[in-house]
């Protein structure tokens, strides 16, 4: 096994660019990588496990997570839905000494810097506008008004890339995971 620092790396990007794809072939790859499991409060697409896709959370449940002040981040994503990444089992791995990854939003990335600057943070680019529209009409979860909303905000996303420690356009999975990787090592 590679030995690995133990960091926090977060990785954000727009809809549809595979973060959750190049996350799962990181986390599969490297078994000494913690991938953190967010909270939300949409409901579980076809195939999505409660505790291990995301926890699935009532608005309540994610209100009392925010007032007892157990989210390292939140934030309403596409206008809908709440997402947010509950602090204590990133604080515990990190103390085990593994590494972290974070798939999350813009906003979040930008709340985690805030909070813990050590954070290596990468944004996750296309290769293309027309292939990350592709990706997002290939997904075929999203009715036409969702996906307007989801392209309409991946072009305030995409404009955000500079204010990341690295871009890493994902072009294939494993080239994109393994530049990923190296950073977790560095």
């Amino acid at each position: 096994m590679t030995e690995l620092n133990h960091k926090l790396l977060v990785l954000a990007g727009p809809t549809a660019v595979g973060k959750g794809t190049v996350a799962k072939y990181i986390v599969e790859h490297n078994p000494q990588v913690s991938l953190s499991v967010s909270a939300t409060t949409r409901a579980p697409r076809p195939g999505e496990v409660d505790g291990v896709s995301y926890f699935f959370l009532t608005d309540a449940e994610f209100d009392e997570l925010i007032e007892s002040n157990q989210m390292l981040e939140f934030a309403v994503v596409h206008g809908k839905h709440r997402y947010g990444t509950p602090k204590q089992p990133v604080e515990a791995a990190l103390a085990e000494g593994r590494a972290v990854l974070l798939e999350i939003d813009i906003q979040g990335a930008r709340q985690v810097k805030e909070r813990m600057p050590q954070a290596t943070t990468v944004f996750l680019a296309p290769p293309s506008w027309d292939e990350l529209v592709r990706r997002l009409e290939g997904r075929g979860t999203e009715n036409p008004a969702e996906m307007a909303l989801r392209l309409e905000t991946a072009k305030v996303e995409l404009a955000a890339q500079g204010e990341f420690d690295h871009v890493i356009v994902n072009d294939e999975v494993a080239k994109c995971a393994a530049a990923v990787v190296e950073l977790i090592m560095s």
